[in-house]
């Protein structure tokens, strides 16, 4: 497997760990304040870079391509600063991590849908 590729999925399933971690703590807890953060984890952390790593996997001259590289970090580090920014947006202390990481995983995205026409806009031949 293709080292972005790796990265994605080893990231993933980090962060579907993580977050039903979360989810377990909350329901032990009883508290559900931090839902919206729990679930912007799983969803784009685990669901999303889940599926990077799918298509760099079926499609591995994409994640050839330095673009490629730079989608994922975006993907990432958006995650990381997002999913505490959302938790302290909630606790009223503060938006500023929850936009930035939000800006920089909506940047992925677009960067993605560019990598995604790209791949497989290609012709190929003798079909």
């Amino acid at each position: 497997m293709k080292t972005l590729a790796r990265i994605c999925w080893v990231t993933a399933a980090l962060y579907a760990v993580l977050g039903m971690s979360f989810g377990i703590y909350m329901a032990a807890s009883g508290d559900h304040t931090l839902s919206p953060a729990h679930g912007h984890l799983n969803l784009v952390g685990w669901a999303s870079i889940a599926l990077y790593g799918t298509f760099y996997t079926l499609v591995p001259t994409a994640a050839e391509s330095r673009l490629a590289g730079v989608q994922v970090i975006l993907a990432e580090v958006g995650v990381i600063i997002m999913v505490p920014g959302i938790a302290m947006a909630i606790m009223n202390a503060g938006e500023g991590l929850a936009k930035a990481g939000a800006t920089l995983v909506l940047l992925s995205a677009l960067l993605f849908l560019i990598i995604v026409a790209r791949s497989t806009g290609r012709a190929t031949s003798g079909g």
